[in-house]
């Protein structure tokens, strides 16, 4: 036995580089686990809003947790990166609010455009045009990106706990008489002490904590069993196939495909950037290693998904909740995935983990993440004003694209109007006609 044990922790060894990267098994596994408990509610949330476009509900289940499954391996074994993927909230919402039920297209329809837009991040990432678009965004933008990640993660966490609402100005304090709310206070102050007091698997605790407190005290439901049979996916798989030609090749369709390519591009883009900083994962010269590879697997995730039947896969950046709990390499991406296919037999168990036992975690690691602002120089305006502007409108505008845009515009306007050309370059230029024309016409 301990022979077996000894030879599996060196085939780990030698796929991920544990000892390379200052980590063990123990670590990574609890970090994936970490990373899955933070992000499993999209289990339940996809199958909801692809069921309003009228997909089978326990079809998109099963599809969500085997394209999330297929996306985080290919992640950890392509590119050794502790990043979890599954669809990606926004896409979906595109997917059904806009296209279907908005423009009034069939799901099949949508999940053409989405196999369309796998199919040419294949393209884009083999001839390194994505990755080239990572290399060009400024040092500064990117430690701006961490800390704007950290803030909308951070914001999403207290907005799903009810801790901030919409008010009467725009955004309120919410109801802190709230049992629920009061939930959520009560496991943010846990986790926090436990993680002020370097308590290992500090996250895994507390969100534990958490959820029995809630069921105990009768706040949380528990779970209505523990093992269940796997969803069909029969229902809504290969039908992206099933979509007549006159709609493949109309103009509706290149808006739909545009759409998806431009919003998973650049929200991959800044989840890649953002949660690699925060693990110290960029070289010194900024950039990811790497990045093709991990692009390749975001990719590879997307056209699997529109094949079994859900909207756009993407890069998470609940991965940061692994990350602070140690994870540094592929194993914890790995850990998540089979976590996710795991999930279609134990649906009731890991669907029973509540949103007040997941917002602290999220809360905090936004406190982690908003630690990437003390590496801007905000004496130079020309950094910080786009600087600024890329981590305060992600949370503002709800959106990590968004807010890579607004620095990036910003930084090339302020470089050219103080004669600082020679800081830019030509890929961040057309990228800014690009998004400006994005705003004119879109």
């Amino acid at each position: 036995m301990q022979s077996t044990q000894t030879m599996n922790k060196g085939v780990l060894e030698k796929v991920f580089k544990l000892s390379e990267h200052n980590t063990n098994v123990k670590t990574e596994v609890i970090a994936g686990i970490t990373t899955f408990m933070t992000m499993a509610y999209i289990l339940v949330v996809n199958s909801n809003i692809l069921a309003d476009a009228g997909m089978d509900k326990g079809a998109v289940f099963a599809a969500t947790a085997i394209a999330a499954f297929i996306g985080s391996c290919a992640m950890g074994l392509l590119a050794n990166y502790p990043i979890g993927l599954a669809p990606g909230m926004g896409l979906n919402a595109f997917f059904a609010y806009t296209v279907v039920l908005g423009m009034g297209y069939s799901w099949q329809f949508a999940l053409c455009a989405v196999l369309i837009e796998g199919i040419i991040f294949i393209l884009l990432t083999i001839t390194n045009v994505r990755e080239k678009i990572i290399d060009c965004i400024p040092t500064a933008l990117k430690h701006a990106v961490t800390a704007g990640i950290g803030l909308f993660i951070a914001f999403i966490g207290l907005s799903n706990a009810g801790i901030v609402v919409n008010g009467s100005t725009i955004l309120a304090l919410g109801n802190l008489k709230d049992p629920l709310v009061l939930l959520t206070i009560f496991g943010l102050l846990l986790t926090a002490i436990l993680i002020a007091r370097n308590v290992k698997g500090a996250f895994l605790v507390a969100m534990l904590t958490i959820s029995i407190v809630g069921m105990i005290g009768g706040l949380v439901h528990p779970p209505e069993g523990v093992v269940s049979a796997a969803p069909s996916l029969k229902p809504v798989f290969m039908q992206a196939f099933s979509v007549p030609m006159e709609q493949i090749f109309s103009f509706d369709m290149i808006v739909v495909v545009f759409t998806f390519l431009f919003v998973d591009l650049f929200d991959t883009v800044g989840c890649l950037v953002g949660v690699a900083s925060k693990g110290d994962m960029l070289d010194e010269n900024g950039k990811l290693p790497k990045a093709k590879q991990a692009l390749f697997a975001d990719a590879i995730a997307t056209t699997a998904g529109a094949l079994l039947g859900t909207s756009t896969v993407t890069a998470y950046v609940e991965s940061a909740a692994g990350i602070g709990e140690g994870g540094r390499t592929g194993l914890t991406a790995v850990t998540t995935g089979i976590l996710f296919l795991l999930a279609l037999f134990f649906a009731p168990v890991f669907t029973a983990i509540p949103t007040q036992a997941t917002a602290p975690v999220l809360i905090l690691v936004g406190v982690m993440m908003a630690s990437s602002l003390t590496k801007i120089d905000f004496s130079d305006f020309t950094n910080a004003i786009p600087a600024f502007l890329t981590f305060a409108m992600m949370p503002l505008a709800y959106s990590i694209a968004d807010g890579i845009i607004f620095g990036i515009i910003s930084f090339v306007v302020l470089k050219i109007a103080t004669k600082r050309t020679d800081e830019i370059n030509l890929s961040l230029i057309i990228l800014s006609i690009l998004f400006i024309c994005k705003f004119i016409f879109l």
